[in-house]
Formats: structure tokens, sequence, C-alpha cells
């Protein structure tokens, strides 16, 4: 499985973005899907995440500002992000955890994936 995300980029605050994260495999099933940041010094922390069902979960700091959306049919995950800050700023990864894939033993929980990142930089 890969993951490849693409969106990234420079703008200024207060602009928009939208990133994509499509995972390539043969999948049976991906539990959740989710984007995570790295600002330079600083831990890799959650943005966002969404369940197969539709359940969303958002870090306080983009809540209301940040939009997780999935499509199953295409194990694709998308970020729209509005309103950006310069804290906004850092790389951006895209997650899938609980996978089933072909080629590798079945295990209960899944595995999980992580995409190469994407670089967003908000200017003041």
């Amino acid at each position: 499985v890969q993951l490849q995300a693409s969106g990234g980029g420079l703008v200024e605050s207060g602009s928009s973005l939208r990133l994509s994260c499509a995972a390539s495999g043969t999948i049976y099933r991906i539990r959740n899907m989710g984007w995570y940041r790295q600002a330079p010094g600083k831990q890799r922390e959650l943005v966002a995440t969404i369940h197969s069902s539709g359940t969303t979960n958002y870090a306080d700091s983009v809540q209301g500002r940040f939009t997780i959306s999935r499509d199953n049919a295409k194990n694709t995950v998308y970020l729209q992000m509005d309103s950006l800050k310069p804290e906004d700023t850092a790389v951006y990864y895209c997650k899938a955890d609980g996978v089933i894939v072909a080629g590798r033993p079945y295990i209960a929980e899944g595995y999980t994936y992580w995409g190469q990142g994407t670089q967003v930089t908000v200017s003041s």
C-alpha cells in the first residue's frame, strides 16, 4: 500500500488549500484515515481523522476551519483548509490505519501506513 499526498503549497494568511491523499494497492478495508502535521522543531500532531463510517475528529486548533472527508470507493482522504494561519505551516502527512490488504497476513486490527508528506506554508 502506498499513500500519495498532494495539494500543499505556499499561501497567504486567510487563504484556503485542499489536500488529497490516495491509497493504492489491493485494499479490502481502511478503518481510519487522517492527517497529521509536523512543524520545524515540534512533534508530529494530529490534525483530523475520519472513520469509514464518517465519524470525524479534529484538533482544537483547526476545529471550525478545517474539514476532513473521504471517498471510500477511491480510498482517498481530503483535508479542506480554510482561514489558514501562519501557525498552520508544517509538513502534512496522511495516515491510514486498520488496513486489510492483499499480500499480507490477516490481523484483526489491520496495518498502518503513512504518506510521504506535503509542505504547507502560510505567510503572514
